[in-house]
């Protein structure tokens, strides 16, 4: 019998994981999905997701494939989501077509990054808790997420010992949005370097406490160089939120 292809849509909190791809004697968040999918259609599957998320990062929205020639269960969601994890959940199954790549037909990505400006006990695993950062200058951080979007590759932005074949990326968004309590970040591009996201909040909240200047991001953007002072944001504020893709009217909701 030939087999279809299917996308899932999923959702997950990170802070329990080790990341989205399967590593040895560590729990990851594809381990878990595959072992449910696996089981409740009681055949091996081996799912591509969309990309890798770190230890600790999260999804608000986060799409795989796998092949499967037979039928499914009823009401397969929810016993999916009866089986899963309770920080992971199936949001969506769709028929796609048979060449359809969760990661490479991927056109574009977007992240968040929140951070509380209180210390919340109930949300200390999926919000950055800041609150000295309360009183930086927001118009410099603003200015320097700005900044990004003149630039088309960021090495100065990418962890060390990285595997990527370019440090090309196409952004299109970069802003931040301030309330009184909380902040978010939101950043769009079609690729993203491996700890690109956090690297970037992380000198955005630099350049807002004055010990980094825009200067200094210029020259290092400009020159491809390392930052003088790169610092990584906290895992526990980042998410995955869309991933957009240019054939989604060919997908079949299941």
């Amino acid at each position: 019998m030939e087999s279809n292809r299917y996308a899932l849509e999923l959702a997950y909190n990170g802070t329990d994981y080790a990341g989205w791809q399967r590593q040895p004697n560590t729990l990851t968040v594809e381990e878990s999905v595959d072992t449910a999918l696996s089981t409740i259609l009681g055949e091996s599957l081996k799912i591509v997701g969309c990309g890798r998320t770190d230890a600790g990062v999260h999804a608000s929205y986060y799409v795989a494939h796998f092949d499967f020639t037979g039928d499914f269960p009823p009401a397969f969601l929810r016993r999916f989501n009866r089986f899963v994890a309770d920080d992971v959940a199936l949001l969506g199954l769709q028929r796609v077509p048979a060449d359809f790549h969760a990661r490479f037909h991927a056109t574009s990505r977007s992240y968040t990054y929140r951070i509380s400006l209180r210390k919340d006990p109930f949300r200390q695993d999926t919000v950055a808790s800041l609150p000295q950062m309360a009183g930086i200058d927001r118009d410099a951080m603003q200015e320097a997420a700005g900044l990004l979007l003149d630039f088309t590759e960021f090495a100065p932005f990418c962890k060390t010992k990285s595997d990527a074949f370019t440090m090309k990326c196409d952004l299109s968004v970069a802003h931040w949005i301030f309330t009184d309590e909380e902040w978010t970040f939101h950043i769009t591009a079609n690729r993203f370097l491996r700890g690109m996201v956090r690297l970037i909040v992380g000198m955005c909240l630099l350049v807002g406490e004055g010990k980094m200047s825009l200067g200094e991001v210029r020259r290092a953007l400009k020159n491809q160089v390392r930052l003088p002072k790169p610092w990584s944001a906290p895992a526990t504020g980042l998410y995955l939120s869309e991933i957009e893709y240019s054939n989604k009217k060919e997908w079949f909701n299941l």
